[in-house]
């Protein structure tokens, strides 16, 4: 099963975007992981792509099948590309793909300075 739901490229949405994946998750052993990972993806795309300038959206998709999940967000492009990065341990950013290396099977990103997707595969425990 597939869903899709395009959000504007605001913080506020980043709320909406994470009940959006609960919703569509409830009920798997993965649904919180997956939401955090929501979060941090959505975080990602309004502070590091072009989602977040005015008129800007970011577009989230759930996969769902016996056994896991996945959870997409699809952005805008930007110049940087998706890296985990060394954060120094008193910054207040830089983690986001350190912590979705945690919580995912698998994660991965296709796209270019026009649009990116990034994509986390979670399996159910």
């Amino acid at each position: 099963m597939r869903w899709r739901r395009t959000f504007p490229g605001r913080a506020d949405q980043s709320r909406p975007a994470r009940h959006f994946v609960a919703f569509l998750l409830a009920g798997c052993s993965l649904t919180d992981d997956a939401v955090s990972v929501t979060g941090e993806l959505v975080a990602n795309a309004l502070t590091h792509t072009h989602s977040a300038k005015p008129g800007g959206l970011f577009v989230v998709e759930v996969r769902r099948w016996r056994g896991g999940a996945a959870v997409a967000v699809t952005d805008q492009g930007g110049t940087s590309e998706p890296t985990v990065r060394e954060a120094d341990w008193q910054a207040e950013s830089g983690r986001g793909l350190h912590t979705i290396n945690i919580l995912t099977g698998t994660w991965s990103w296709t796209g270019d300075a026009n649009g990116r997707t990034v994509t986390a595969v979670f399996d159910e425990h």
